[in-house]
């Protein structure tokens, strides 16, 4: 494939719910740029962007596949990402490198809630978007209802550019609203016919009301629209173009992915009025504290910046990267703003899902795809002179979290460098070992998230693992002071052991950790030995006391002992601190906490109260909602952890899906009567 120059490459994000038809969709539009000789079905599992095996098992997109097509002497690269909220990180990434959003709305489903996030986060990026009504050939569809829909939710913005002809199985084209003609199909082929006469009127009216509203963007064209002087084709576009790529403009078009109907005119609505890079607005580079604005000019130094990375089982690691400015070619040498490593492009790729085409070269505002970088992460920027850096891919955060443990011996061997593999190839997974419950936590969006990583470490990476829940890591305080003294004394012969600590413990400040005090007086302890009775204590509160979890917030004072000028050691001593605290710590009222977690919610205005009750029943202090943007309500409230653990799966179901919330540690409370605490993990 030959190098385009950015005037010629639209970059393209495919998004919509679970089932919308965006792989379909894709399937449809490299078939008909000739890109495929046969049309893939995702139920059979041969399609080109469901190449992954669990895709092709379960018929569902779970990564972003890049295929490429030409059109009309453009480049158009699709992105098709995955629809389900547990993948939102594939998106996200797409989101970043696009210029366009296609928005995939299933007519016999309407809109659905996951399409009303996505654009939300398309409009957090300024990103332009158009619709494409799909499945009209489907029993049951109303486009007139669709089309109402999306102009209540998302604004008088959403702009029809065709009407369907035909209902249901009786579907068999389109009437354009800029040109007043008819495309009627065949087969998947069209031909220009006449608007039904029962369409007329209809046509015709959303037809004048579509070019006013294209008009009033333009002072000139307005100005000669009210003289009488109707505008081209051409220059309504061109101004429909500017406000697609403002994000003020967002066209509707609808056809069928399956038949195909209008797929065609997608391909040249995206070349028409799509933005180009050049559209777009400059990008904002930093080179150490300085900032620039960076158009993308393919004479430029170059830079690149990794939005995706995948473990191929011939390739290895596969970095997808958009060019932002400057040209790529095979053996280009760049350097990683992060590490600062230099890093050798052997050969440039592009890609049609699973399957790689070698290029000599990329230029600015292109997609393609790079083997075996060295240190290279998804969000990194690779830059030709200097250490640029390009803005960073803000990825969703992890809300559930599960534990995992080798299977085997084997397995073990091998689990730590397959986890840190699989951690670069998803940014949005974290992986991390809890020293206080001694689990190996993977954390990410949900259960079918979780699921589809432990399936991938298997075939993958040839690491089977057993699933546990997540331990709760709680701790022991006291709430009153304690005098004790321990004494240990052994004598088996020989050398023995001796050593008496008096010590005094004393509740601190919730969060002010271990605090020990030295009022030893004269010499009943040597000095040599009092770092040995607080290692002791030390190692006490570690081991806990109580129930068994470790201790916090306690000041330990040594104030008095005994000590033999033989016997005595550092281990008598470091003994004698042990067994006074736990004495001590016995006397001292001991209560348990648990870990608290501020949560942000947000939910639907109509699911408040669902979500509300359901917090207060998991022990939540609710501290109030806020009005949040879309007329969304933001509960904030402090939630003990050991409730939130599936959090996740509850609040989709309480709010069908609508419901998102982030959580981060807050603070430690005792833990109220009545409510059982678990036993602490084997040491």
């Amino acid at each position: 494939m030959k190098a385009f120059a950015p005037d010629r490459i639209r970059n393209v994000a495919l998004v919509g719910p679970p089932g919308s038809g965006k792989t379909s969709l894709a399937e449809a539009m490299l078939f008909r740029a000739g890109a495929l000789s046969r049309v893939g079905r995702v139920e059979d599992g041969s399609t080109v962007c469901d190449h992954e095996p669990e895709e092709k098992e379960i018929g569902h997109s779970l990564t972003t596949a890049l295929a490429v097509l030409e059109w009309q002497g453009h480049k158009i690269n699709l992105l098709d990402t995955p629809g389900a909220f547990d993948f939102a990180g594939e998106a996200v990434g797409a989101m970043a490198v696009a210029d366009l959003a296609v928005f995939v709305v299933d007519a016999s489903s309407g809109l659905d809630h996951a399409t009303v996030d996505l654009w939300r986060q398309a409009a957090s990026r300024s990103l332009p978007r158009l619709l494409f009504v799909n499945k009209l050939d489907r029993e049951y569809t109303s486009f007139e209802t669709v089309l109402a829909d999306l102009q209540e939710t998302f604004g008088a913005g959403v702009a029809p550019l065709e009407i369907p002809i035909g209902v249901a199985e009786g579907f068999h084209g389109i009437a354009d609203l800029l040109t007043d003609t008819a495309w009627i199909y065949d087969s998947g082929h069209a031909e220009l016919g006449e608007i039904p006469e029962e369409m007329e009127e209809c046509e015709a009216r959303i037809h004048d009301a579509l070019v006013e509203n294209i008009v009033v963007a333009d002072d000139a064209l307005l100005e000669r629209y009210l003289d009488g002087d109707i505008p081209s084709v051409e220059e309504l576009e061109r101004v429909m173009g500017r406000g697609v790529a403002a994000g003020t403009v967002f066209p509707v078009v609808c056809g069928s992915a399956t038949i195909p109907i209008a797929v065609d005119r997608l391909c040249n609505y995206i070349v028409e009025v799509g933005p180009s890079p050049l559209d777009r607005p400059p990008v904002t580079i930093t080179v150490g504290t300085t900032e620039t604005p960076l158009t993308p000019d393919p004479d430029a130094d170059p830079l690149i910046q990794v939005f995706k990375t995948a473990v191929d089982p011939y390739l290895g690691h596969v970095s997808y990267f958009r060019v932002l400015t400057g040209s790529i070619r095979r053996d280009i040498h760049l350097t990683n703003s992060r590490t600062g490593d230099d890093e050798r492009l052997r050969a440039i790729m592009t890609l049609q899902g699973g399957d790689s085409v070698e290029v000599d070269a990329l230029l600015a505002g292109d997609i393609g795809a790079v083997a075996k970088l060295a240190a290279t992460l998804t969000g990194d920027s690779l830059s030709g002179a200097g250490r640029a850096q390009a803005p960073p891919i803000v990825f969703p955060t992890p809300v559930m979290s599960t534990a995992v443990t080798a299977r085997s011996r084997t397995d073990e061997d091998k689990l730590a460098n397959a986890l840190h593999r699989i951690v670069e190839e998803d940014p949005v997974l974290r992986v991390h070992r809890d020293e206080a419950t001694r689990q190996t936590l993977l954390s990410g969006l949900g259960e079918s998230h979780l699921r589809s990583v432990i399936s991938k470490l298997e075939r993958k990476f040839g690491v089977t693992v057993d699933t546990e829940d997540v331990r709760v890591a709680y701790r022991e305080t006291i709430t009153g002071p304690a005098t004790a003294e321990g004494k240990y004394k052994k004598q088996s012969g020989g050398h023995g052991q001796f050593g008496v600590a008096s010590i005094r413990i004393e509740p601190v400040l919730p969060g002010a950790g271990f605090e020990f005090v030295d009022e030893v007086r004269g010499g009943v302890i040597p000095r040599q030995y009092i770092p040995a009775v607080e290692a002791g204590i030390r190692d006490a509160m570690d081991h806990g006391c109580g129930s068994g979890y470790p201790v916090v917030d306690i000041r330990a004072t040594v104030f008095d002992g005994r000590h033999h000028s033989v016997d005595s050691s550092e281990m008598s001593f470091k003994m004698a601190g042990r067994l006074a605290f736990q004495e001590a710590f016995a006397k001292g009222s001991p209560v348990v906490l648990e870990p608290v977690i501020a949560v942000e919610v947000t939910v639907p205005a109509e699911c408040l109260g669902d979500v509300m009750g359901d917090l207060s029943s998991r022990r939540a202090t609710v501290q109030g909602s806020i009005l949040g943007d879309w007329g969304e309500q933001v509960v904030s409230a402090t939630v003990p952890e050991s409730e939130m653990l599936r959090y996740a799966i509850d609040l989709r179901s309480i709010t069908g899906g609508r419901g998102r919330f982030s959580a981060v540690h807050d603070h430690y409370s005792r833990v109220p009567p009545g409510v059982k605490v678990p036993e602490p993990p084997e040491r």
